[in-house]
């Protein structure tokens, strides 16, 4: 147990710059620059973490490498609870990251009420920050719905034409299963209280909760509900498309590389933890979800002349491949799942961040309006041509690695899933090269004053770039980091199953 409350201050940091921008709201460029000085400093606390990982202090569970805890409100049971293990450690990472880019990305975008949009970007990671981080379900909650509301915001204001509907949309898909889950929590822990004498949200407390098969599986489809609309799983998919459209560049660039991975995250550490027979016994469903959303984005992603929704689809389609991964809970598919959470973060963010820099200069997302870039930009196609490759699995980038661990490990346990994941990437391959031919080869499709990348928009794509050469090249050190979570993710799960079930 540590007593320094890091953790805390990686988690409320931004909440405090966001604050401060929205107090230099009359200055707009004071709020750019002090939203920046927080999610940098946010991120350099996190990477500070990896750079000195010697100093960790182990927590009681074996693979915690930070934990704190504190009273937050005794008499229900609750507690300010909250653990970084090398799970959590990566997707934290990510989001100080984007965090990041997405201060630049709108420093030129945002030019009205320009504070209270860096309030509500950097709200909204102190939310996210919460999910990853909290291991008390009152405190989790809180934080899930924290996230929420400043999406809804950063739609329904910033965003483009459509912006109400998809915001209103994007609400009432999410609150729909976070009410859900509210009552799946309070049933939890009611009957943990009953069965126990000891009311308590811990995760670690209501893991060890006896429960009948039945109620089980209620509470247990509770917690999927809520957190397949955030992934999100068809048939629950569809606020996605509308909000990744209508949503300003940074708003795509959250919403696609963190907020649906505060979905599957949670997917992991709350609903497989708390309710394990009942996971396994959904595993032939969660695969059909999973081949489904593959097959079946990737097919409407070939249908789109919107590239921004293109894009959008393709969410679904790495979403779903995650989804397949977590479901067959092997060691090799869980830790290509998680890794893969970190790949789409990446890859995706910067397919919107490059889509966003088009439309800045070309006012139009539309294919039928692009061609020619590559004689135009080059340094901009060249980074396009990365990250696409990148996100089709080119070897040698980052997708390839997490996509060969996920169907590599289907192949060895169920290989008719293994070999319709392979055929699902067949349907990407085609898609993401049409992209690539229509928006940068050919001849121009309509004239437009266009000029290469600024310095701020290298500064944007070049670390991106780099971590997806990195992970691509050298993913060992991550896989190493991921090894004793996923391990003793798996332990404990065995661990809680009945004889009769394993």
């Amino acid at each position: 147990m540590i007593q320094f409350p890091l953790l805390s201050i990686i988690i409320f940091l931004p909440l405090f710059g966001g604050l401060l921008a929205l107090a230099f709201r009359d200055r707009p460029q004071l709020c750019r620059w002090t939203s920046l000085a927080a999610t940098l400093s946010d991120l350099l606390l996190v990477l500070g973490l990896i750079v000195f990982g010697h100093l960790w202090r182990r927590g009681a569970a074996g693979h915690w490498l930070l934990v704190e805890d504190f009273p937050w409100i005794e008499s229900l049971g609750a507690r300010y609870s909250l653990g970084l293990d090398g799970i959590s450690l990566m997707l934290v990472l990510l989001t100080a990251f984007l965090g990041v880019l997405s201060v630049l990305v709108s420093w030129k975008q945002i030019e009205t009420r320009v504070g209270a949009f860096h309030f509500f970007l950097l709200s909204m990671q102190t939310g996210v920050l919460g999910v990853f981080l909290a291991t008390d379900l009152l405190l989790f909650y809180l934080f899930w719905e924290i996230q929420l509301i400043p999406m809804f915001f950063i739609i329904g204001v910033w965003g483009h034409e459509g912006r109400i509907h998809a915001a209103i949309k994007f609400i009432l898909f999410t609150i729909t299963g976070s009410l859900l889950m509210l009552v799946a929590i309070i049933g939890l822990y009611l009957i943990h209280g009953a069965k126990t004498g000891t009311y308590s949200f811990s995760l670690f407390q209501l893991m060890q909760t006896p429960l009948s098969s039945a109620a089980e599986i209620w509470l247990y489809a509770a917690f999927l509900l809520a957190f397949a609309i955030k992934i999100p799983v068809i048939p629950v998919h569809t606020w996605l498309p509308d909000a990744h459209t209508e949503a300003p560049t940074a708003g795509s660039v959250i919403l696609a590389g963190v907020l649906l991975k505060t979905g599957a995250y949670a997917l992991l550490r709350f609903a497989f933890s708390l309710f394990p027979r009942a996971a396994g016994i959904s595993e032939p469903l969660l695969l059909v979800l999973g081949l489904g959303g593959v097959f079946y984005a990737a097919w409407i992603a070939l249908a789109q002349s919107d590239m921004k929704r293109m894009v959008a689809y393709s969410s679904v389609a790495h979403m779903g491949l995650i989804l397949i991964g977590m479901a067959l809970g092997t060691l090799m598919t869980l830790t290509g799942a998680v890794l893969q959470m970190v790949n789409h973060g990446l890859t995706t963010s910067a397919l919107f961040i490059m889509v966003g820099i088009l439309e800045e200069r070309t006012h139009s997302r539309e294919l039928a309006q692009c061609g020619g870039l590559w004689r135009k930009m080059p340094v901009y196609s060249g980074f396009f041509l990365l990250f696409a490759m990148s996100s089709l699995g080119l070897p040698g980038l980052n997708n390839f690695v997490g996509e060969i661990l996920i169907l590599v490990g289907a192949f060895i346990v169920k290989p008719p899933v293994a070999v319709l994941g392979f055929a699902g990437l067949v349907l990407t391959l085609i898609y993401i090269l049409r992209l690539v031919q229509d928006a940068l080869f050919g001849e121009a499709r309509k004239e437009h004053i266009l000029w290469d990348l600024t310095p701020r928009e290298l500064v944007i794509l070049a670390p991106l770039a780099a971590a997806v050469l990195f992970i691509g090249l050298s993913p060992g050190p991550i896989l190493d980091l991921l090894n004793e979570p996923v391990q003793g993710f798996i332990q404990q799960a065995v661990k809680m199953l009945p004889p009769s079930t394993m």
